[in-house]
């Protein structure tokens, strides 16, 4: 590092990593600005949202999951060091301890600035078993490729999921398209959490049309290992080691030749609590709105490893999702090269799907609401995503949230079939922009009977919360 020059150390080599990395170079060149990047798997860059794809034969290779390799990182003079896993922050002394995992060689690298891009960690629950051949956690393109060689190598077809968020029905659909028996358990009253139970409900009959068993209320025990004796002792060896074959509750065992965890993820700030930086209740990094850590002048974070605003109820929260993560690296890459730019907060917006079901939501559920002392009206709609008449017409529905009084949007969750999933962008668009639902029912939006009704399914759900807003008063 030259006398003029600053360095620029990043921890994490995914989204949120590379981004700042990237903008920062944009902004200042080599001579200006060294960047250091650690990144303790094999791959950069890469998407994570496309696993559950890649797994189930709809993108056909890991590759094209790869939005810009390593090599291709190096090449625009950003010095990233896979298969490197930072162990230690020390902020007042301005560097950061390394392990090279291949070798086991341990190095300081100061730095001026600090990016902690950490991500987030699955949530493995510390089950009898948990830790059998044929059991997998889906977070990395290291784990996708551990499950797909399990699949491969597995001569069974019974799977189990277990958990019910995004990357279970996910991963349930990747497991039902490869031809396997799956049966998704979740300890919730339904399926899909970030949902209200009434919307939930949908999902778990569309699951169970799929032919995908869904199981509620059944909180998993232990995982079961090797051939099912009967004896004690033999009992007593299943929980030891050997290859998973079966998923027990308490209720019932579920015999399964591969399990997938989809069990939710919490920030990854183990660095960042030792060193004494501030983490929110949900164990997140704190940063101002220049993704500054709080109280660090040199020190920024990104990523699912912070908490954010939350702009409907005006707390922090935890949403570990890939769009955030880029944008907080733009942010950063900004800030730090030179530039100025702010990351303002969250709606909460999320789709996904499991075969042909899309489910959407935004803003608040019911029990946020409550959680921060809103009162509200909540209104559901049935309709079609194109005019009745229409070839291909297919059914959504839509359920919405208002604040009592004021008419303000609060929410707005939708389940359907093709067309239903993106219209949830109007009402993310609405939410960021404070709109009642009053004003939301005038809003010009594109009509074409291939396309919607000439009431778009928001705009109905809209109009029937206005009258519920009324009707309270």
């Amino acid at each position: 590092m030259s006398l003029t020059s600053e360095r620029l150390v990043i921890i994490g080599g995914d989204a949120a990593g590379m981004s700042a990395a990237s903008q920062a170079r944009r902004l200042r060149s080599p001579g200006e600005l060294e960047i250091v990047a650690f990144e303790r798997g094999h791959f950069s860059s890469y998407s994570a949202c496309g696993i559950p794809y890649w797994v189930g034969g709809d993108v056909a290779a890991r590759g094209e999951l790869i939005a810009r390799s390593p090599e291709a990182h190096r090449a625009r003079d950003i010095d990233l060091r896979t298969r490197t896993e930072v162990t230690e922050i020390d902020v007042p002394g301005q560097r950061v301890r390394s392990r090279d995992l291949e070798s086991g060689t341990e190095a300081w690298t100061g730095f001026d600035k600090l990016v902690i891009a950490t991500g987030a960690r699955p949530l493995r629950p510390p089950l009898p078993g948990i830790d059998a051949a044929g059991v997998h956690g889906v977070q990395t393109l290291d784990d996708g490729q551990a499950l797909l060689d399990s699949l491969t190598g597995t001569p069974g077809r019974r799977a189990v999921v277990v958990g019910a968020g995004y990357i279970g029905v996910e991963m349930a659909e990747a497991l039902l398209n490869r031809g396997y028996e799956v049966t998704v358990l979740t300890r919730g009253e339904q399926p899909m959490a970030t949902l209200d139970p009434d919307m939930g409900r949908l999902v778990h009959r569309a699951m169970d049309g799929l032919g995908i068993r869904t199981v509620v209320s059944a909180p998993v025990t232990k995982i079961l290992t090797g051939e099912g004796g009967t004896s004690l002792l033999e009992r007593s060896r299943e929980l030891g080691g050997g290859r998973v074959r079966a998923v027990a509750t308490e209720a019932e065992e579920y015999p399964a030749d591969v399990v997938v965890l989809g069990t939710g993820v919490v920030p990854e700030t183990s660095l960042a609590r030792a060193a004494g930086l501030p983490l929110g209740a949900y164990g997140g990094l704190l940063t101002d709105l220049a993704m500054r850590v709080r109280g660090h002048e040199n020190i920024w974070a990104g990523g699912d490893c912070v908490e954010v605003l939350d702009l409907v109820s005006g707390r922090e929260r935890h949403v570990p999702l890939g769009t955030h993560a880029n944008k907080h690296g733009q942010v950063i890459g900004s800030n730090v090269g030179g530039d100025y730019a702010t990351f303002p907060g969250v709606v909460g917006t999320a789709v996904s799907k499991v075969c042909d079901l899309e489910i959407a939501r935004t803003g608040l559920r019911e029990r946020d609401a409550r959680e921060v002392g809103l009162r509200f009206v909540t209104v559901t709609v049935e309709s079609t995503s194109r005019a009745g008449y229409y070839p291909g017409a297919a059914p959504m529905t839509v359920k919405m949230l208002a604040e009592k009084r004021t008419g303000r949007l609060l929410g707005v969750q939708i389940v359907g079939r093709e067309g239903a999933a993106k219209r949830v962008d109007i009402a993310a668009v609405a939410l960021t922009a404070g709109m009642t639902v009053e004003r939301m029912t005038a809003l010009d939006l594109g009509y074409a009977p291939p396309f919607s009704p000439v009431w778009d399914p928001v705009l109905i759900a809209a109009r029937k919360a206005v009258a519920a807003v009324r009707a309270a008063e």
